[in-house]
């Protein structure tokens, strides 16, 4: 499976007649892996390539899953939006509200799987989404029977090249 389809096919699924507004993967280092096609971008092109995130913005989300709290007194900013930082599971989910609406951010071991959300999704909705996909990554990359990298490769369904890293936890290429 590849990391578009973990966004077409189940981040974006209808969820009791809703679903997300919008979702990313993206790598601990802010590069995009896969996301939909109304994902919030930034008016900043490199390379051709539109980001969607200033170099801040995933510093300091990947700051707080270290040292959770610190994005409360700034908020927590997702493509140039910012959200109130509502209560996460410390180094694990964040968890913005804006208005009607919010985002969920869940730490798995290589990626963040990101939901935005708004009315008529509910912020439990959102959450169990998010976390669900991600929970299943953290799973598959962690299982006792993924020894060796290329059985990781395998079963997360894409190629080194897709990520960029030759090694994942200790395991080698």
């Amino acid at each position: 499976m590849s990391w578009q389809s973990y966004i077409d096919d189940h981040l974006m699924a209808d969820v009791d007649g809703c679903h997300l507004t919008s979702s990313a993967i993206v790598g601990h280092d802010g590069s995009v892996w896969a996301q939909s096609s109304n994902f919030p971008q930034r008016c900043v092109q490199l390379w051709m390539i539109v980001l969607m995130f200033k170099t801040e913005e995933v510093t300091a989300i990947m700051n707080d899953f270290d040292n959770p709290g610190s994005l409360a007194p700034t908020g927590l900013y997702v493509g140039g939006t910012k959200y109130m930082v509502i209560q996460g599971e410390p180094g694990a989910v964040i968890r913005g509200k804006k208005g009607s609406g919010g985002a969920t951010i869940k730490k798995t071991t290589l990626a963040l799987i990101i939901g935005i959300y708004d009315e008529p999704m509910t912020p439990g909705q959102c959450n169990m989404v998010v976390e669900k996909i991600g929970d299943y990554l953290i799973e598959q990359v962690l299982s006792p029977s993924c020894t060796r990298y290329s059985e990781v490769v395998g079963v997360l369904g894409c190629d080194r090249n897709e990520f960029g890293v030759s090694e994942i936890d200790g395991i080698s290429a």
